[in-house]
């Protein structure tokens, strides 16, 4: 049985003391495949040299984080964008709109985003979206620029029916499903009944939102087994499923297979 975790920032200086360990947990548990989002500039070297250290299990993506876009945005994607003719990324991420924490640089937050999805429409790579408190916002902007160049995943979908159908009509997206839907509290086990799992990708957001039983610890991409299993119970089809087509749909967005 092979899973992928299509979403996971191992490469924070929480992972530092151990990430050998971390990486021969995912082993172990079936976790082969690893996408590392990027933040910002000073998280590169950390993405690019896990993913040099760990190669054919972690993979680099390279984008920036709604939450690290500030006034001087413009420079910093220009620094960015270079990379891509000098490494190989899987994807452009994470990228997207954030509203939770401030909404003091929301119009640059859409400008960067906007410019990350034409960034990925040329390269023809994915985009990898982080939606928070913002759909309406991302919606309007992905509305606008989609067409046939442009697949990707809607990081840590939290949203309800009619937010995941909106989705699954642009054609070319997945669901990303983390360890909320695992939570007592979660409205995502209604929701994906009327998702079929032909959408979905598994990922952790590691070391952020753990899994049931490992809420108030550090998040691990191993712990994305426990996602898969709260779908094999959800969809109620067999773990071994769930492994397969959402490993399928990983490699789909990422061009991995």
């Amino acid at each position: 049985m092979e899973l992928t975790d299509t979403h996971s920032h191992i490469y924070l200086p929480d992972f530092k003391d151990d990430i050998a360990a971390v990486i021969k947990s995912c082993k172990q548990t079936g976790i082969q495949r690893i996408f590392l989002p990027n933040i910002d500039l000073e998280s590169v070297d950390a993405v690019l040299n896990l993913s040099e250290n760990y190669p054919g299990t972690c993979f680099p993506m390279m984008g920036l984080h709604p939450c690290s876009v500030l006034a001087d945005f413009e420079e910093v994607l220009t620094k960015l964008k270079p990379l891509f003719a000098q490494h190989k990324f899987y994807a452009v991420g994470e990228i997207g709109i954030d509203l939770y924490w401030d909404k003091t640089f929301i119009e640059q937050q859409k400008i960067a985003f906007a410019m990350q999805i034409e960034w990925a429409k040329e390269m023809g790579l994915p985009i990898v979206i982080h939606v928070r408190e913002s759909f309406n916002e991302v919606f309007e902007i992905v509305d606008k620029l989609n067409d046939d160049r442009l697949t990707g995943i809607f990081h840590c979908f939290t949203g309800d029916v009619s937010q995941a159908q909106h989705i699954i009509d642009y054609g070319g997206f997945k669901l990303g499903i983390g360890g909320v839907v695992t939570y007592k509290t979660s409205t995502l086990p209604e929701v994906l009944k009327s998702v079929p799992l032909e959408h979905i990708v598994l990922e952790t957001d590691s070391p952020y939102l753990p899994p049931v039983p490992f809420r108030g610890k550090r998040n691990e991409s191993a712990y994305v087994m426990y996602v898969a299993k709260k779908l094999a119970e959800i969809y109620g089809i067999p773990l071994a499923r769930i492994a397969d087509v959402t490993t399928k749909n990983a490699n789909e967005i990422f061009k991995t297979m």
